[in-house]
C-alpha cells in the first residue's frame, strides 16, 4: 500500500500525527462502548457517563469499565497507530520487524526475564511509594497522592477475579492489549521516531520510557515503570523484533493478573499489592540473575542478523 502520507516526515510530525490517529481512535471506542454497553447491559450513553464516573455504585459498573477499558485500548493503542503506519505507506511487518526469527526460546527467555528482575524492583517500588517531595511541592505531592488513591480504588473494583472465566478476561483487558498496544506505540513507534530524529539510540529509548511512565500518571510508581519501560526498549533494539517486548510486557502484566487471581481464591497468601521491598538477599540475587540474563539477551540477539530485504534497504545503518 502506498501511503499518502511522506516517509519523510519529520519525526515531530509523526510522533503529532500518532496522537491525531490515537485521539481518533478514543472518539471511535467511546462510540462504540456506548453502542455495546447500551447492547450487552442497557445503560445509554447518558447513563454510560454517570457509571464511568461512579462505577461503583452500579451493579455493573465494573463489566462496563473493562469493557472500556478494552476497547478504548484496542482500538486507541492498536487500530489507531496500525492505521498510521499504513497511511505513510510502511510495511508494518518490515518495519517492525527489521531482524531475522530469534530462537522461540530467547522470546521466552525475555518474558522470564521480568520474573527474575521482580525482587529487584520492589526495591524500587518501594523507594518511590515512599518518596517526599520537597515542600515546596506539597500541593503536588497531594494531588498526586489523591490520584493514585482513586486509581486503587477503580483497579480494586475491576481487578475482580472470582472465576477462570474472570481471569481469561483480566489477562486479555490487563495484560495482552496492553502489551500489544503500548508496545506498539512506545517502542514501535515512539522509540523509533525520536532514534530518527536525534539518531542516538540511547536517548530514543530513554525519551519512549519516559514518556511511557508518564503517560500513566502514577508519580509514586513513576521510576518503577521508567527503568521497566526502558528495558522494553533495549529488548527491542537488541532483538530487532516488536514480539519480544511485547512477550515481556505481557508477562509482567500476567504474572500480577495471575497473583491477583490467585491471593482473590485463596490459593496463595500473599499482598500482591503491596509496596514493601521484598528480602535483601532475594533482591541481591535478583540483580546479579538479571544482570546476567540481560547480557546473555544482549549478546544473543546481537548475534542475529537483519532480514535480507531491510539489510539491502539500508546497508550504512542500523535500521532500528
Amino acid at each position: 500500500m502506498k501511503g499518502f502520507i511522506s516517509k519523510d516526515l519529520h519525526p515531530f510530525w509523526v510522533l503529532l500525527l500518532l496522537l491525531v490517529f490515537m485521539a481518533g481512535g478514543y472518539f471511535v471506542a467511546t462510540f462504540l462502548v456506548g453502542v455495546l454497553a447500551n447492547w450487552i447491559f442497557g445503560i445509554s450513553i447518558f447513563q454510560l457517563m454517570d457509571v464511568v464516573a461512579n462505577p461503583a455504585s452500579h451493579p455493573q459498573g465494573r463489566d462496563v469499565m473493562l469493557l472500556l477499558q478494552g476497547v478504548l485500548q484496542f482500538i486507541s493503542f492498536i487500530v489507531g497507530p496500525l492505521i498510521l503506519l499504513r497511511s505513510i505507506g510502511y510495511d508494518v511487518d518490515r518495519h517492525l520487524n527489521w531482524k531475522m526469527h530469534p530462537a522461540a526460546w530467547l522470546v521466552l527467555l525475555s518474558g522470564f526475564l521480568i520474573v527474575i528482575i521482580m525482587p529487584a524492583n520492589s526495591a524500587v517500588i518501594s523507594w518511590n511509594a515512599n518518596l517526599n517531595f520537597p515542600g515546596f511541592m506539597d500541593g503536588f505531592a497531594r494531588w498526586a497522592r489523591q490520584q493514585e488513591d482513586q486509581l486503587a480504588e477503580i483497579m480494586k473494583l475491576i481487578t475482580q477475579f472470582n472465576s477462570v472465566g474472570d481471569l481469561l478476561i483480566g489477562l486479555l483487558v490487563f495484560a495482552l492489549i496492553p502489551a500489544i498496544g503500548e508496545e506498539l506505540v512506545f517502542r514501535g513507534i515512539v522509540q523509533r521516531q525520536f532514534y530518527r530524529w536525534l539518531d542516538n539510540r540511547h536517548v530514543a529509548i530513554w525519551l519512549a520510557a519516559l514518556i511511557f511512565a508518564a503517560i500513566h500518571v502514577q508519580f509514586f510508581g513513576f521510576v518503577p515503570r521508567l527503568l521497566l519501560g526502558a528495558l522494553f526498549g533495549y529488548l527491542y533494539f537488541w532483538s530487532g523484533r516488536i514480539v519480544v517486548p511485547m512477550v515481556a510486557h505481557f508477562v509482567n502484566n500476567g504474572f500480577t493478573v495471575v497473583l491477583l487471581y490467585l491471593h482473590q481464591t485463596r490459593a496463595i497468601d500473599v499482598d500482591v499489592e503491596s509496596t514493601e521491598a521484598m528480602p535483601l538477599y532475594t533482591i541481591l540475587l535478583s540483580l546479579v540473575l538479571s544482570a546476567a540474563v540481560i547480557y546473555y539477551l544482549y549478546q544473543q540477539f546481537g548475534a542475529v542478523p537483519a532480514r535480507p530485504e531491510v539489510a539491502a534497504a539500508a546497508p550504512e545503518k542500523d535500521p532500528v
